[in-house]
């Protein structure tokens, strides 16, 4: 069972554990529970990249609807939102000659045991960033919930 209004804490598990068990498990239990969740990388200096990246791992994987143009919009601001995060507050990084390795998890659904509450998203992101030279990076979190 997922706790109450703990999204955003199940995105950041999901991409902190990486491949592996613990992470089949907790999706296991987000999916029993009535979550929709997809993870994905993604590597590279262009912060729409990573955006796009996001956006089409959500609805390759029916986490959002292309035809509706509420769920676009709240996986754009908590995937925006995650994205400061990982820049510390810029979400661009190719001009700031910086380059990014992340994993994500994109989980959504009800968190709140309130169904008038509705329906949330929530986008992490775990990985790198740095100068884009090998060894010269350090690690880096974001996270983003919006609801829909």
């Amino acid at each position: 069972m997922v706790p109450q209004n703990q999204i955003g804490k199940s995105a950041m598990m999901l991409a902190l554990f990486g491949e592996g068990a613990d992470q089949m498990a907790l999706m296991k239990t987000l999916e029993d529970d009535g979550f929709s969740v997809t993870l994905g990388k993604i590597g590279t200096m262009e912060s729409h990249k990573i955006v796009a990246a996001v956006e089409t791992a959500a609805k390759k994987n029916g986490i959002i609807s292309s035809e509706l143009y509420r769920e676009e919009h709240a996986l754009y601001h908590a995937t925006m939102e995650a994205l400061l995060g990982v820049g510390r507050g810029v979400a661009s990084f190719g001009t700031q000659l910086r380059t990014v390795g992340l994993r994500f998890a994109i989980v959504r659904g009800r968190p709140y045991s309130n169904p008038e509450e509705g329906e949330w998203l929530a986008v992490a992101f775990y990985g790198t960033i740095g100068a884009p030279v090998k060894g010269f990076e350090h690690e880096a979190l974001g996270l983003g919930v919006n609801h829909i």
